[in-house]
Formats: C-alpha cells, structure tokens, sequence
C-alpha cells in the first residue's frame, strides 16, 4: 500500500502518511516516487483548491526509519555514494514533492513529528496542531545531520535562533511552544484538529482557483528571488489574472453585495 493515501472531498485533497504500524516511518523503497505520483495527481486535478496532509495512527510521522539505518537497507544503504543517491533519488523526491505542491497545503500535526517528519510537516503552507502533537529536528542524536533540505527552510520559518537551537539541542518541543516559536499558527484539542483543518481548507476552497495557485508560486519565490523579480512576476500573474472569468465574477460579487461564486475559469 502507498505511504500517500489520496482521498478527494469535493475541492480538497485529504492527503495521508499510511504507515501507522511504524509510526508513518518514511525512506522505505519507492517512498519518493509514490509520494510525487500522488502530489501529480492533485496538481492535475482543477476541481482541487486545497489541500491536507496528516498522519495514520497516532504520529504525524516519526521521520526516517530508523531500523532501515541499522540495517543499512533502502535509502540508507550501500556505499555513500549509493546512500546520496538514495537521498536524491528517494527521500528529496518526498519533500521536494510537497513543498512544490502548487495548491495550498495545510499539515494537521495529529501526533510526533520528528526529524524528517517533522521538515516533512514544515514544507506546508499553513501548519497547525493537535495538543498531542511534538515537534523536533533530531538528526545530531542520531548522528547525522538534516538530509532533507530542513537546515534551509528551518531558519526561514522560526529564524536562525530558534531553528539553531532546536536543531543543536535537539529537543522535541511541545505543541504550545511550537506555536509560541511560530512552528506551528495554532492548536487544537486533538479531537477537533481535523474539523478545524477542514473549516480552514473549505475557507481557503472559497477562492478562486488559479489565483490562489499563482498566488502561492509568488509567496514560494518569494523567499528566495529578489524584489525586483516579484514585481515582474507578480505584474505579468496579474496581467493573465485580469482577464479571467473569475475577476470578472469577483469584481460583480463586491458590486452586488454578494457572495462571489468561483468556478476556476
């Protein structure tokens, strides 16, 4: 069975790690590629606004699989040659899947997540968490060091304190320091985490289509182009935005006092 389950609710793409028994253990042979087939899948599928990654079981994900790395098996197999192109071939083709989602994308932290779990649960636009759920970046206990692209994106969304101490402690933080550090933008009682996720992914639904999908491209190039890059990108997304059914629609809505209705065209 796939690590990724895809379930469809009318425009939101419920997304979840499938492998409870292992506390959703992620590295195991074809993770990667089974993980970009699903996230293909979403980015083709127009009906699709937004979307929701968890976790099975009781974790969002334990992170890489730790008994894999004592046996030298799968990703971390073979020669360091082979464990780099296990990385590039396998575990980078998970996160880079995610992050490059071109819908929105919500992770509800539902339980651990921890090491590459918890960069995993990072590469989402909006993060938010069970009161059960914990956060840490643990590679130094184990070793090794984030092989997964965490040592970029940590600093960008924490700041390079706070993301300096949790990766050099390597402490696992609570959900309430997780959302004191801006790890997280709330917690829930783990009862309503996915009812909250929904409420906020139908909210998100509500908007129009393909601008929220540039207007997610703009906020990912955003980190790392310059302003004067933006402003181009941003003048040329807004060019083709204008000239969309959807604009039209919305321009009416706030004309009429009306809620506008979106169809994506």
């Amino acid at each position: 069975m796939s690590i990724l389950l895809y379930e469809k609710k009318g425009p939101i793409a419920l997304l979840t790690l499938n492998r409870p028994e292992m506390m959703n253990a992620l590295g195991q042979e074809g993770d990667g590629p089974a993980v970009a087939a699903v996230c293909a899948q979403v980015a083709a599928d127009p009906e699709i606004r937004v979307a929701i990654l968890t976790g099975a079981g009781r974790a969002f994900s334990a992170g890489g699989d730790v008994k894999a790395m004592k046996e030298k098996a799968g990703a971390f197999g073979g020669s360091p040659a082979n464990i780099r192109e296990g990385y590039r071939r396998n575990i980078h083709i998970i996160v880079k899947s995610i992050y490059n989602l071109e819908v929105p994308l919500i992770s509800a932290i539902n339980g651990p997540a921890i090491g590459l779990g918890c960069d995993v649960a990072c590469m989402a636009d909006i993060r938010i968490a069970s009161e059960t759920a914990k956060m840490g970046v643990t590679f130094l206990k184990l070793g090794l060091i984030p092989g997964d692209g965490g040592a970029w994106l940590l600093p960008r969304l924490i700041g390079a304190s706070r993301a300096a101490e949790l990766l050099f402690t390597g402490d696992v933080i609570d959900a309430k320091t997780a959302a004191e550090w801006g790890l997280v933008s709330s917690v829930v009682p783990a009862d309503k985490l996915m009812g909250e996720a929904m409420a906020l992914a139908n909210k998100i639904a509500q908007q129009p289509p393909q601008a929220l999908r540039l207007a997610k491209t703009l906020m990912r190039h955003g980190t790392t182009s310059s302003y004067d890059t933006i402003m181009e990108m941003s003048a040329a997304a807004q060019a083709l935005m204008h000239e969309t059914e959807d604009h039209i629609e919305g321009v009416n809505a706030i004309l009429e006092k009306r809620a506008p209705q979106f169809k994506g065209k």
